[in-house]
């Protein structure tokens, strides 16, 4: 299975490929990517240098251009798929169908792949986008269990791509707007979840109060460890009883049913983080390279070995494995 690794800047990118990345995908400095932070991403220059780095590595470099275009500026989003075709990316991942349908149309032979922005997680949707855009390949959403990607696998014409580590998305993929009723933006529109201009601390006696715009996401302890103030991770107080009620602190990691993976048919292995630091992708990538050979080899893979890279100490297949179907 291929190996695609993140990458939020040229030093991670770097970091990516040289612990074993088979691809490594990354963005923009705007909001045409849904990790539209400041301090991240890449300008035009500094991915054509990335790609060249990569590319002597034998290393693919894919774009994702996976948000939805706003009214009156979808100039933004096509100047960022004719660029992606002129750097040389080997695959731009879209989830917009105004947008799939001008890179069809202006660039036939680029390859393009589905975004799991697009919550395309059946038959039917999938087969719709490889006849109309040509899709070649879809990332599916983090709410399928394995018999399911079987199931899909038989019956569609498309590669599939699934999420492997890092964070947890409980709403529609592409479709959460919790963000947007805090702060007014959102992952889908403007490429940015709970953005940090948004985010505050406040401390309060012992405890550390984390804020996203004039919400309470958490209140911690002081011998709790601080995290980042999103909505779905945040833990409120219902029935007199606190607690997390959308998601628990944890991270998605599938180095235990690597094998299931490739049974089932999935083509490639996405690693989550592309606002993660170089340090974190390093040992997240060479974590995975290591497992998919001793795979190949026939060996018998080591597991929890990034339990202490995961958030909350804790990790999970999510809904590869559920019980229920």
């Amino acid at each position: 299975m291929e190996l695609v690794c993140p990458a939020g800047t040229p030093a991670s990118l770097r970091a990516a490929v040289d612990a074993g990345a088979d691809v490594v995908y990354c963005g923009f400095r705007d909001a045409t990517n849904a990790r539209n932070f400041p301090g991240l991403n890449f300008s035009r220059d500094e991915l054509a240098e990335g790609i060249a780095y990569a590319r002597t590595r034998g290393v693919h470099v894919y774009l994702a251009c996976n948000t939805f275009p706003k009214a009156d500026h979808e100039h933004i989003w096509h100047q960022a798929v004719d660029d992606a075709v002129s750097l040389g990316v080997e695959a731009i991942i879209l989830a917009d169908i105004g947008l799939l349908g001008y890179a069809r149309d202006k660039h036939p032979d680029a390859r393009l792949h589905l975004s799991v922005q697009a919550s395309a997680s059946n038959v039917d949707a999938i087969r719709f986008y490889h006849r109309e855009f040509g899709v070649r390949r879809v990332v599916l959403p983090r709410v399928l269990s394995l018999m399911e990607i079987r199931e899909l696998n038989c019956a569609i014409p498309v590669e599939t791509e699934v999420f492997a580590f890092g964070g947890m998305c409980v709403m529609a993929e592409g479709r959460c707007l919790l963000s947007s009723y805090a702060t007014g933006e959102s992952p889908n529109m403007n490429g940015v979840c709970s953005p940090a201009a948004q985010v505050h601390y406040l401390e309060r006696g012992d405890t550390t109060v984390s804020k996203l715009g004039n919400f309470t996401i958490n209140v911690y302890g002081a011998s709790e460890k601080v995290g980042y103030p999103t909505l779905c991770k945040g833990r409120f107080k219902a029935m007199d009883k606190a607690g997390y009620l959308f998601e628990d602190p944890t991270s998605l990691d599938v180095t235990a049913i690597l094998p299931e993976l490739a049974a089932v048919g999935v083509t490639a292995l996405k690693i989550e983080g592309r606002q993660r630091g170089k340090a974190y992708i390093a040992q997240v990538v060479s974590s995975f390279r290591t497992a998919l050979d001793r795979i190949a080899a026939g060996q018998k893979v080591q597991t929890g070995t990034l339990s202490h890279m995961t958030e909350g100490m804790s990790g999970t297949t999510g809904a590869y494995q559920r019980g229920w179907q």
